[in-house]
This record gives C-alpha cells, structure tokens and sequence, in this order.
C-alpha cells in the first residue's frame, strides 16, 4: 500500500493530521496555499492562524473544553505542545500569543523531515491518493466544487445553527411532549405560550442585538441564492429578521400553535416553540427553527423568556455565518474516513465539528486513523465517553436528519450512572470517567 498521504490545508486540523502521520513514519504531502493565496478572513503567514481569538476556551478538567484539551495532550498534540509554549495570561482560559503560537507550529511542522510543504492551492481531489481534506469552514471555491462533486450535493456553504439546550434543565412542569395533530409518536417538546408572554418575547427579540457580520460574509449570503452548486444549511433567516416583518410572523412560522393541545389548559396556545432532539440519548435538544445572528448573551436573554427555558442550559448559542461543511453523518464514518471512499478523510471545521481546539482533535484522530490505514490495522475506535470520541459519533450517526456543527460539550456524553447533583462535581468525574477510558483504549492499541 502507498505510503504516502497529501494533507490538504495547514490550519490546526491539517498540521495535526500530519504530525501524527510523521510521528507514524508515514511520508506527508503538506498542501498550504498561504502565502500565494488567503481567504477573506486570514492575514498571517504561519500555520495553525487563528483568526477570531486568542483563547483556546477554559482549561478546567471539569468543563467540556478543559476535558478535551487533557484528552489532546495524551494523544501528544502538536497544538497542545505550542499552546504551553505561549501561552498568555486569561485567567481560567486558555490563551496564546497567535504569532508566536503559529510560529512555533510552523516552525516544528518545517523540521519534520518526512513532511513535505507545498505552497499551492488544491482544486481537484486525487481520488487515487490517500488524502486529508482539512480546509476548514472558508474553504476556497475551487476545492469546494471538487468536495460537493465527491459527496453528491452534501456541502454546505452558511452555517445557520439554531441553540441547543440540555433536557435536564428544562423546566419538565411548563412543556410537554407532542406532534402536530397527533401523528407519530411524540417527536417533540413543546413549550407554550399565552399572548402576553408570546408579546414580551416578541418584543425583546427585535429589539436584541445582534453580530455584525464580515463583508465577505454579507457578500456571500446576499448572492448564496444564485450559487445552486452549494446550499444554504436550514434556510437563511435569522429568526429575529422574521420577527421584524410582523407582530404574527412567528406565529404563521415556526411558532405555529396550530394541531396541538396544551394538557396543562386543554386549549390550543397563543404560540408555541418545539425543540427537537439533538442526539439519540435525548441528552440535547435543539429550537426548531430558531437560527439566529444574536449576540450569545442576546440569546440567552431573550430566549429564557420562553417558557420552559428560564433556566435552561445552552451547551450551543444560535450561529450564522459562513462555514463551509459537510453533511458527515451521511458521509463519513466516526474514524473520520468517507464511507464510500475510505482512502479520503476529512479534519476540522469542514466535518462539523465546531472550535479550534475541536478542530485540532478531530485532525489528531483522522492522522492516527489513516497511519493505521496504512499499517493494515483496525481503526482506532474511541470510547463515547471521551470527548473527542462522543464528537467522532455526533458527527457520523447516520440517525441525524438535521445535522448541525457541535463544539465540545457535557450534553454529548452519556450520563454518568449515579445523578450527581452539584455540577461541577458531575462534570468532574465525567471528565476523570472519559480519561480513563481513553488512555484504556490507548494502552490496548499501544498508541
């Protein structure tokens, strides 16, 4: 078998995918097209940029982003090593000095000697090589229509994410479960809403604020319509723009109280917002319907109004903007290969996984999984109890009808067996119960 790899995009995901394959032996093809070409949103030279912020998010073991950064360092990641190296004062965060974070990835990614780094953009896939496709969510035009040509029209090209919240921290007593008129099992939670609380919602989500976007990004949504090659994930319009066209809107729309009973009154509601389940565990549960440009404190304002939400947990905030990805759960197995091309992986950003350090970790993991390709060994499977695992499966059940970009958090884990009351506690010793099966299943692989 060749033992040669191309890995397509030098951003977190992409030197992470190669580093783990020149720590493997295998000979890597690293394609960058900085600094011949950029994307709207990078500017700097080096590998890895990050481009929106500094901060890597919390690094507590007890929270979702600190779990998954400890679960990295055991699977000895290069954005780990560099993030260590400079790291910057922010308190309980994770934060870095961007240049000299790039830098030093860069810099060791050019030493390997069994690396290759070519300095032009792809816009074809080698269908015949073993390859990694890490471009992450602004990949360029001309390697876009080669992924959407290779997955069958699955290639998103705008990112219009609605929140997701926990099922425990809805209040249980204010919503029930139900279908429009009946039909089918009770698919949905439904949380109703008289005029005057339909009203108050009404009038602080139109008067929210919301985030400003790029101009490339306004660019692109304005003429996404006419770009029938790519499509526009659930519809374009933030929920807040159509609130604004009319006091009812929402009501004729996504709020539509229509063919259901609310057992609480046994009268049809002024309005309702049905959440959907997220994952197969029931676990998390997603406002149908409810894409949105807010501000994430914006949201969480506005929409604890609804009822049942007061004191929701939002493990995701509602998003919109640009974001170049693939519908993975069609299209790729957990070990991050396609299923119908299993000599082609995806990394990063372009899977649906959400985050920087996110990114990272499925990078590591599609490395590690094509260098065994390579051996002739299984692929690493990795427990639902780690992180970066419990990401691996959210990102291929093939269950998902909507699938939507995930970061890293507590709700795509599965509980722990005792209820532990005190949440930092719980998310204490889910964090030490997922450790511990990953370095298992790294101690029986020999990793």
């Amino acid at each position: 078998m060749n033992k040669e790899v191309i890995v397509i995009g030098a951003g977190l995901a992409g030197v992470e995918a190669a580093f783990a394959l020149s720590e493997g032996g295998a000979k890597v093809k690293l394609y960058e097209m900085k600094p011949k070409k950029y994307s709207p949103a990078h500017k700097y030279n080096g590998f890895a940029e990050l481009v929106c912020s500094n901060s890597l998010k919390a690094d507590r073991l007890e929270s979702a982003a600190g779990m998954l950064k400890e679960e990295m360092r055991i699977l000895g990641s290069i954005t780990m090593e560099s993030a260590n190296e400079n790291r910057v004062s922010a308190g309980g965060a994770l934060a870095v000095d961007r240049e000299g974070f790039s830098d030093f990835i860069t810099e060791r990614i050019k030493s390997i000697s069994n690396i290759e780094v070519i300095n032009e953009e792809v816009c074809e896939i080698p269908l015949d090589k073993n390859v990694i496709i890490a471009t992450g969510p602004l990949t360029s035009d001309g390697l876009a229509e080669s992924i959407n040509e290779l997955c069958g029209d699955c290639l998103y090209f705008h990112d219009a994410a609605a929140p997701i919240v926990t099922y425990e921290s809805l209040e249980k007593d204010k919503v029930f479960f139900a279908s429009r008129y009946g039909k089918g099992e009770a698919d949905y939670i439904n949380c109703p809403m008289d005029r005057d609380e339909y009203l108050r919602f009404y009038n602080e989500l139109i008067n929210a604020e919301s985030v400003e976007l790029k101009a490339f990004e306004k660019e692109s949504l304005d003429n996404s319509k006419s770009k029938d090659k790519f499509k526009v994930y659930e519809g374009c319009m933030p929920i807040e723009v159509l609130a604004g066209r009319g006091e009812d809107t929402m009501r004729f729309g996504p709020l539509k109280p229509v063919g259901l009973t609310d057992p609480h009154t046994g009268k049809r509601p002024y309005a309702v917002v049905q959440l959907r389940a997220e994952n197969l565990d029931g676990t998390l549960y997603n406002l149908v319907g409810f894409q949105t440009n807010l501000k994430f404190g914006e949201q969480k304002r506005v929409f604890s109004l609804i009822p049942g939400l007061e004191n929701a947990e939002f493990m995701r905030y509602g998003v919109m903007h640009r974001n170049t990805f693939i519908n993975s759960p069609k299209l790729l197995t957990e070990h991050f290969n396609m299923r119908e091309h299993q000599n082609i992986f995806f990394a990063g950003q372009i899977t649906g996984v959400e985050g920087y350090i996110e990114s990272a970790a499925s990078g590591i993991i599609a490395g590690k999984n094509m260098l065994r390709r390579l051996q002739g060994l299984d692929m690493l499977t990795l427990p639902r109890e780690s992180m970066i695992g419990a990401l691996s499966k959210y990102i291929s059940d093939e269950t998902v009808v909507n699938f939507q970009p995930m970061g890293a958090n507590m709700g795509i884990l599965p509980p722990l067996e005792d209820r532990i009351r005190d949440k930092k506690e719980r998310y204490r010793q889910i964090a030490v119960r997922g450790l511990e099966s990953l370095r298992s299943i790294i101690d029986e692989h020999r990793i």
